[in-house]
């Protein structure tokens, strides 16, 4: 395959994944799910790229359905590419969200009737068919960009208790399945140490109790309950001491109680969900969270009240004491970046668009996508900041570099280095005149 030598180093991460004939057909279908605008099913894709993919057409759907390979092999070279390249040497910031796919009909592997969390509201609860996937992301800040970006790096599918109780298997909410992703992490990589940034329904106190054990290589940001029972440690035990040791000493006044009886609260300008900067006011204590049947975890909460009434007072803890709270502050409304990463999945990688029905196909091509994304971030940054390809549409408004600028400079390279480049002559396209060239890329590379 004649590779864009700027695609070389992102797109060879993946090679010792796989056979060499899988390989070659993962990566055709990769580079096709970039260049197609429609939807993303293996058919599409084929007819996108259809005189590179060489084979017969059964041979590539048979990569996601038959073929042996890991989606968590692929995630580990993800991440370590990430690691290496992009995020700088310290602590890694992530985020942990999870997203409705809608498929609609009886028939497919996990499907579902889920809480549609972009739908509902206080008042009215939206439901959508389809498969739930637990994504955790890397938070990157980009020298052009004026948000950190959420790249999806692990993604796992929650199956919903009806289903589990069908066959048998033991459920898992989706706070689970994060431990669990978090967990591999910290396998794979032992010298990093990573804070996880997730809202109420990650933030549980089994989490924290869980991120409290891994706290050389793990942290928890995340919401807090005004109410929330905190406790002094117990007192140490005594020879004299009979019965069962105490597993809390004395109870302390709750955060909503704090605050409620502070009257000086400490002034804050912090970074606010990737728009400028916000004046806050700010309360914070530490305490340790108690939940009946469950053991202490020692937490610092905080209590932000947004100076300009946009946004109503919250509470948020960490696992990690030693945090200000404007780190507290600025570490949780970076989390909102995944919410924009799930939109633009949809809308320009077709997330929702699949067909994926047998059990192997599910659970890779999603994740596979999601993967896309970091992937299209990841070949934007290799191409020549000179180059012609490298070209952004701005207007008076826009000031940044969007993923819709990113897959459009990356379709255009890879059109007119991959595509039009073929062996037989390989000056064909280029003889054209170079406005010629650009209409015909242009045509060819939209953002949707």
């Amino acid at each position: 395959m004649n590779v864009p030598p700027y695609a070389v180093p992102v797109l060879t991460m993946f090679r010792p994944a796989f056979s060499t004939p899988t390989y070659h057909r993962f990566l055709i279908l990769a580079l096709a799910a970039v260049l197609t605008t429609g939807r993303r099913t293996v058919t599409n894709l084929l007819r996108t790229v259809q005189v590179q993919a060489l084979g017969h057409a059964s041979s590539y759907h048979r990569v996601l359905s038959r073929r042996r390979w890991s989606t968590w092999a692929l995630a580990r070279a993800l991440l370590t590419f990430l690691l290496d390249h992009v995020v700088p040497p310290g602590a890694v910031l992530l985020a942990g969200d999870d997203t409705v796919t809608e498929h609609p009909g009886p028939h497919g592997f996990g499907k579902g009737r889920h809480r549609d969390g972009v739908r509902s509201s206080h008042n009215y609860t939206a439901y959508r068919w389809g498969h739930k996937w637990v994504v955790v992301s890397v938070l990157v800040k980009l020298p052009f960009a004026t948000r950190p970006w959420a790249l999806p790096v692990l993604v796992a599918l929650y199956r919903p208790p009806e289903w589990n109780r069908v066959h048998g298997m033991r459920h898992k909410t989706p706070a689970h399945i994060a431990r669990l992703l978090l967990a591999r992490l910290m396998r794979w990589f032992p010298h990093r140490h990573f804070i996880f940034v997730g809202d109420s329904g990650y933030g549980t106190s089994e989490t924290a109790r869980f991120c409290q054990q891994h706290h050389q290589h793990l942290t928890l940001v995340s919401k807090f309950y005004g109410d929330a029972a905190l406790y002094e440690p117990p007192p140490p035990r005594t020879p004299r001491m009979m019965g069962r040791p105490r597993i809390k000493g004395r109870k302390l006044a709750s955060p909503h109680a704090v605050v409620a009886n502070t009257t000086q609260r400490t002034g804050l300008i912090v970074a606010w969900y990737g728009r400028g900067t916000r004046d806050i006011e700010t309360v914070t204590g530490t305490g340790h969270w108690y939940r009946i049947g469950e053991a202490l975890v020692e937490v610092r909460w905080l209590y932000v009240h947004d100076c300009t009434g946009t946004h109503r007072d919250e509470y948020f803890f960490t696992t990690d004491i030693t945090m200000k709270p404007q780190q507290i502050v600025e570490c949780y409304t970076q989390r909102w970046s995944i919410e924009t990463t799930f939109q633009e999945c949809r809308e320009y990688l077709k997330l929702e668009s699949t067909k994926s029905y047998g059990k192997q196909t599910v659970l890779r091509f999603t994740p596979c996508l999601f993967g896309l994304y970091t992937v299209v971030v990841l070949l934007y940054l290799q191409l020549p900041c000179s180059s012609s390809t490298r070209r952004a549409v701005f207007w008076r408004a826009k000031a940044t570099v969007t993923f819709s600028d990113m897959i459009t400079c990356v379709r255009r390279a890879l059109w007119a280095q991959w595509c039009f480049h073929t062996q037989a002559d390989p000056q064909e396209f280029s003889k054209l005149s170079q406005p010629l060239q650009d209409m015909i890329l242009y045509a060819l590379a939209p953002a949707a």
